[in-house]
């Protein structure tokens, strides 16, 4: 196969760049040159939002493209009309966030969508951005030729978002943490490299739509998450399950300064912990056991000296020590139970 990948220096395009050439595929990325693409790689230069900043994909064809981006549509709009007579197949990685506000628990492909999403439109917020870039690549390719990968929660080697990682380095530093309950609480995510190799074997299948891309709900818990970090760390934290309404009455926010948690019982855990993933599980998801993610993500952030890569245009993650210790102190949470 021939693959041409838009960005593939980071996270999802990094991993999906990694499994093509895992597969022996030919494969070329087209980005800034901000950061180094993997190895064995055809490597192209250019800025989306510059004027003839697509000069570099004036020509070549390749059997599939994948495409990450995230910000104005119009910038999706004018490489896929750019590639749709040399391309077979364009796969934008899009996002649950797409959905209308807010989707029903088990919410499947066919839910109502965000409105006010435009092809042609600059940059909004992410859910309108999303989808607009959905409608630029069903308006260059069609339905047939068009794989909309909507991901929820994504994890694992490379992350630049900062959710895994902060736990990680929290748990790693030991002490008392703040462990927001309920322990058993499920949670739905996907290991960015099972995404990759999904999205692999959709070009490979032939395969055309949209799919929820993420594990089955439940696939591990907030305990067999934070467990896990514990174990790859060496153990030395103490894991403080407090009760879900005793961290919101303190003022911390869920996803953003406890990531990956939301509050059982609320729009949001429904949101990005219940989708119903029957049609990418059908067509080859698999999904990896927590234990192997979080492992492999910690072996990465040592391998790079402990410090994650932090995208720009996203806030920071995580709760500062002092707040956590305040938190801890007027609780008292209970070491290694549910709260």
């Amino acid at each position: 196969m021939r693959l041409l990948v838009l960005g593939g220096t980071e996270f999802a395009g990094r991993a999906v760049v990694e499994a093509a050439l895992g597969r022996g595929w030919e494969v070329t990325v087209f980005h800034r040159g901000r950061h180094a693409p993997p190895s064995g790689v055809r490597s192209l230069h250019g800025d989306r939002t510059a004027p003839d900043g697509l000069t570099a994909l004036a020509e070549g064809t390749w059997d599939a493209v994948v495409d990450t981006w995230s910000a104005a549509p119009r910038a999706v709009r004018d490489t896929a009309r750019l590639l749709a007579g040399r391309a077979g197949r364009y796969v934008y990685v899009s996002s649950c966030s797409v959905y209308a506000w807010a989707p029903p628990a088990g919410y499947a492909e066919d839910a109502p969508l965000v409105e006010g999403a435009a092809a042609d439109a600059g940059q909004s917020d992410y859910a309108r951005d999303k989808r607009g870039a959905e409608l630029a690549v069903l308006e260059a390719f069609g339905a047939n030729r068009s794989v909309l990968v909507r991901s929820g929660l994504i994890l694992g080697p490379y992350e630049n978002i900062g959710r895994l990682p902060w736990w990680l380095d929290r748990v790693a530093r030991g002490g008392p943490v703040l462990a927001p309950g309920p322990r058993d609480l499920p949670l739905q995510y996907v290991d960015v490299r099972d995404l990759a190799a999904w999205t692999l074997g959709a070009v490979e299948q032939e395969l055309s739509g949209p799919y929820n891309l993420v594990s089955a709900p439940g696939h591990t818990t907030m305990g067999g998450l934070l467990d896990a970090c514990v174990r790859v760390t060496g153990g030395a934290a103490e894991l403080r399950w407090t009760d879900p309404d005793t961290v919101l009455d303190a003022g911390v926010q869920p996803w953003t300064q406890l990531p990956v948690w939301v509050p059982p019982g609320t729009d949001l855990h429904d949101a990005l912990h219940t989708a119903d993933v029957s049609r990418a599980l059908a067509t080859g998801l698999r999904c990896r056991p927590v234990t192997e993610t979080v492992a492999d993500t910690w072996t990465w952030l040592r391998d790079i000296g402990g410090t994650a890569p932090r995208r720009p245009d996203r806030p920071p993650v995580g709760l500062d020590p002092e707040t956590e210790a305040k938190v801890l102190a007027a609780d008292g949470g209970v070491p290694g139970t549910t709260s």
